[in-house]
């Protein structure tokens, strides 16, 4: 296999070989001694998750010091761990580049997967200049700092290549203590987004760089061709995945076990590709499929099958992380144990530290010198945020399957033992204390800066919910409360068991009563806005998994969305503004007046337009409508929810003309349209009352299983060959509407263009 530093490495090292041979045979040892491992491994990370959960301690944190322990029990005592230690050695004698392989492809995807599109879109300058120009001065500044002050007399090269091996942030580590600490969703992603890319390109100069410790030319013109072929090659194959994966899962209709292995497959199938056939970054490319699912893919899965895949996902990426944090813990005790020579030495400890110290000073260097440009990218960047950009910067599993790489491949003229040993040492001294120093303290730090608490706002609308349980409770027990089995219950008994009403008896809370005139501050209103708007958002996956609207609506839909967000501090809500290109025609469409174009051709892109404008104008006015009823619910009449949904009102008037001027011009688009919506929408409801049977037991397997193919392939059906529009005679119905030419210049152009 194909090494991730570019060369041929054995199975095991010299040194794990030996140890290997003289325990395996007279403890029967076995491969399948692996499994034991792997199963102790989630039980035990199990318990943990379980115990520390709601606690200050990061989860990834105690898995690794539960692997330290477990390693230090096997590796530095005369007493085995039995089948369990056998498990151990076996796992911890892994290629790294297997190791890699088989956990990094579904960490990646799923985290990239799971990112907003329009925030890594917003974000995206910001990630590139991290891990970009980031990589290369982190790499130089830990490298030059290295030379000068370690007395191991290693060479530049030498120095740098430690330097690019510690010098990105590794993803798996960051985006596991993000996810628990509940950062600010446009910190998360700028952080999650920089780990993801600069892992990826920090890969790719350490390659470079072992290529030069290892005697390969190392001339300019190599190292232009090697990171320019590392970097689009990878980009590339990542995008051929995408479009592949993408395609194919456009003929899945409706089974969810298929588009989840098609998901799976592609992730480890690119990883592959990339990494062993085309000599480039697996990690980058890996990254790249992930993101083109999240833009093109997110809606392909609808209602349960969008269910499916998250909790899958998020199953794989829970195993995958508790077997790589304790497997990390395991190989820093055995790098540790194995070179007692060094690790023994007091002075090797105080260099551990100071490189440690070099880590954060280099981390700091990045983030002061690319200060500026941040600022001025994507959302900008604050001093409170660049402090944790700074703190987060932790060190994880592929910091040390690198540094297992160099171990295994030393032992030569150009690599000598004594610095391989070194290079494990120290890249696991600081996983080790960037996990548990950094990881540990994220969470304080960012109480300290006071970035984990709630708004005014925010308090207000969680008393009011609070209060709301409480109305709900009331009507709960009102519901249950006498049985004609059982009789009543006893309310007091009931609260004292529901902790989170026992301090809202009797409390009078009416937030609405201070939304009054004197809280419209732009705060309020602001907040209002991004929750109304993501009731709108969430109406348009309703939509999307009725049938209603179609995947390519709902990704223009929920674009507009997520771009009226980011301006809901400075204007009123604007999300028809983005949906405003997509309903009238563009200035290309003049061209089609051409007498070279079919006359039919033209005539069905111009029918094609006004679907979709009639689609997405109904979809937004819906939307809108349906959250102006929950706001309206939730707040009742106070000043700021008025305010906001008169701004709703308003930005509805112009989606209503354009489906009047439809109505009036060819009313049989919305004849057609509303027919596939019914059609659809009645499948739908006759698939969802068999299953209903099914659960009650009115219906058995092989019933369900006939009647569920009967309307599935009327599904299918619908879906491939939906109703056509059938439109008269244009030049009579130019005649019959003399005034439509006056009416607009939305339906000036397409009679225009239809006559034409």
């Amino acid at each position: 296999m194909t090494s991730i530093i570019g060369g041929t490495l054995p199975y095991k090292s010299p040194e794990k070989a030996i140890a290997s041979s003289s325990y395996s045979p007279e403890n029967d040892s076995s491969p399948v001694d692996a499994v034991i491992f792997a199963g102790t491994s989630l039980v035990l990370g199990t318990a943990c998750r379980h115990l520390f959960n709601g606690t200050r301690v990061p989860y990834t944190v105690v898995l690794l010091v539960i692997g330290i322990v477990l390693g230090s029990l096997e590796y530095g005592t005369n007493h085995n761990l039995g089948k369990l230690g056998h498990g151990i050695r076996i796992w911890n004698d892994i290629n790294p580049d297997l190791l890699l392989a088989v956990f990094l492809p579904a960490l990646l995807f799923e985290s990239s997967f799971s990112m907003d599109v329009h925030q890594i879109k917003r974000c995206i300058g910001q990630m590139v200049l991290l891990a970009g120009p980031g990589v290369l001065i982190s790499t130089f500044c830990l490298g030059a700092l290295i030379k000068l002050t370690f007395p191991y007399n290693w060479d530049w090269k030498t120095s740098f290549l430690l330097g690019g091996l510690l010098g990105a942030t590794d993803p798996v580590a960051v985006v596991a203590l993000l996810k628990e600490l509940g950062a600010s969703k446009k910190m998360t992603t700028l952080i999650d987004g920089e780990s993801l890319m600069n892992d990826g390109v920090s890969v790719v100069v350490f390659q470079l760089f072992f290529k030069m410790v290892m005697g390969h030319n190392s001339d300019w013109g190599s190292i232009i061709k090697f990171l320019v072929q590392n970097s689009f090659g990878a980009v590339g194959i990542g995008l051929a995945f995408g479009f592949a994966s993408v395609f194919w899962l456009k003929f899945i209709f409706n089974d969810t076990v298929v588009q989840i292995t098609v998901t799976l497959s592609a992730s480890y199938f690119a990883y592959y590709t990339a990494q062993e056939w085309a000599g480039v970054s697996g990690i980058l490319t890996v990254m790249i499929l992930g993101m083109f699912f999240a833009a093109f893919a997110r809606t392909a899965f609808k209602g349960d099958s969008h269910q499916s895949l998250h909790h899958f996902w998020e199953m794989a990426a829970y195993i995958a992380n508790t077997l790589v944090f304790i497997l990390s813990g395991v190989i820093i005790a055995e790098g540790i144990l194995s070179g007692r020579a060094i690790s023994y030495k007091g002075n090797s400890w105080g260099f551990l530290f100071l490189l440690y110290l070099y880590v954060q000073l280099s981390r700091c260097v990045v983030v002061g010198v690319l200060y500026p440009l941040l600022c001025r990218f994507g959302y900008g960047l604050d001093w409170k945020e660049s402090i944790i950009l700074t703190w987060s910067g932790l060190r994880g599993a592929v910091s040390l399957s690198l540094a297992l790489s160099v171990k295994q491949s030393s032992g030569n003229s150009y690599l000598s033992s004594d610095t391989g040993t070194r290079f494990l040492f120290l890249t696991g001294g600081i996983v080790f204390l960037t996990l548990v120093v950094n990881g540990s303290t994220t969470q304080l730090l960012l109480h300290l800066l006071r970035m984990d608490t709630l708004t005014a706002t925010k308090k207000r609308i969680l008393e009011y919910t609070k209060f709301e349980m409480m109305k709900t409770a009331l009507k709960a027990f009102a519901n249950l409360g006498d049985d004609e089995e059982l009789g009543s219950a006893d309310w007091p008994t009931v609260i004292r068991h529901i902790s989170s009403l026992k301090d809202l008896e009797g409390r009078q809370v009416n937030p609405p009563n201070g939304y009054e005139a004197g809280s419209l501050d732009p705060t309020n209103i602001m907040d209002i806005r991004i929750r109304f708007l993501n009731g709108v958002q969430a109406a348009y996956w309703e939509m999307l998994d009725d049938g209603r609207i179609t995947q390519c609506t709902a990704n223009v839909l929920m674009q507009s969305v997520d771009e009226a967000l980011d301006l809901v501090s400075t204007s009123s809500l604007s999300d028809w503004r983005g949906l405003e290109p997509h309903v009238h025609f563009p200035n290309y469409y003049k061209f089609l007046q051409s007498k070279m174009i079919p006359r039919k051709l033209v005539t069905h892109l111009i029918v094609e337009r006004l679907e979709s404008a009639c689609c997405i104008s109904s979809a937004f006015l819906c939307a809108h409508r349906i959250a102006r009823q929950q706001l309206h619910e939730f707040l009742g009449n106070s000043n700021i929810a008025s305010t906001v949904i008169n701004e709703s009102e308003g930005e509805g008037e112009e989606a209503k003309q354009v489906l009047e001027d439809v109505r009036n011009s060819f009313p049989q688009v919305l004849s057609v349209l509303k027919t596939r919506q019914v059609t659809h929408y009645v499948l739908n409801h006759l698939n969802g009352y068999i299953k209903n049977l099914e659960k009650v037991g009115l219906l058995e397997g092989k019933e369900v299983s006939h009647l569920q193919d009967v309307v599935q392939s009327d599904l299918k059906k619908l879906l491939r060959n939906p109703p056509l529009l059938k439109l008269p005679n244009i030049d009579d119905l130019i005649t019959s509407n003399p005034l439509l030419k006056d009416r607009s210049s939305f339906m000036s152009l397409a009679i225009c263009e239809t006559d034409a």
